[in-house]
């Protein structure tokens, strides 16, 4: 459990991985700040937590900078963010030849603008205070050439390039820095066909939110610095 005045700030966390790890989290006595641009999802979820816990809800779209920046100052105002869970995300399954220019834009603003904008926000105060957490929901299509995922896969491996070097730039700084690279996990980004195919071997992102939960309580001088998790059958 983190301190009484600590927040954890989670992008993403009205649907799917952010929803399921803004409740697990605020579930074990975390103050959750949660973000997305469905405010209406927000208020939903918002509703879904015990009176013993606690989110705080956000309305933000990541790609615009000056409303991260607006964001964290609403935040910081009650809390000190000790952590940032970067989730928000976006993609098409399309072929490379096929995404139009806009969709490109929306992707790689949101996955790896978006997530830069949110790092950049937070890391004045957590140097200051020489402590703090950036975990960063990357995917195994980082690494692993997935079709239909180009710009996706481009927005993640630059937003993992982008954390490993910061990592190095921050060793002495006691701020870890964790990216998670989950496998196919059984949320709302997936098409309805793939969902109805393939969703007794995807993830449960309630279960992977358990798992991100034990790597944030970790409280050692430990760091599991990238992390893959995938179904037990492996990639789709």
């Amino acid at each position: 459990m983190a301190q009484s005045n600590s927040a954890v700030w989670i992008t993403g966390a009205s649907s799917g991985i952010g929803k399921s790890i803004a409740l697990e989290f605020a579930s074990q006595g975390n103050v959750v700040a949660a973000s997305s641009r469905n405010n209406e999802a927000l208020k939903r979820l918002k509703k879904e937590v015990s009176d013993k816990s606690t989110i705080e809800t956000y309305p933000l779209d990541v790609k615009d900078p000056n409303q991260v920046l607006e964001t964290v100052e609403k935040i910081t105002q009650n809390y000190n963010i000790d952590c940032l869970i970067n989730n928000a995300g976006s993609t098409t399954f399309k072929l490379a030849v096929d995404n139009s220019l806009s969709e490109i834009d929306e992707i790689i603003k949101t996955n790896l603008n978006g997530a830069i904008y949110a790092i950049k926000s937070v890391l004045p105060k957590m140097l200051e205070k020489k402590e703090g957490m950036i975990i960063n929901i990357i995917s195994v299509a980082a690494e692993k050439v997935l079709t239909k995922s180009s710009v996706y896969a481009a927005s993640k491996a630059g937003l993992q390039t982008y954390t490993k070097v910061l990592r190095e730039e921050l060793r002495n700084s006691n701020i870890k820095i964790i990216n998670i690279l989950p496998g196919a996990t059984r949320t709302p980004i997936w098409p309805n066909n793939v969902l109805e195919k393939h969703s007794e071997r995807m993830m449960s992102p309630s279960e992977l939110a358990k798992f991100i939960y034990h790597i944030y309580s970790i409280k050692s001088n430990l760091v599991p610095e990238e992390v893959t998790i995938r179904p037990i059958k492996g990639d789709l």
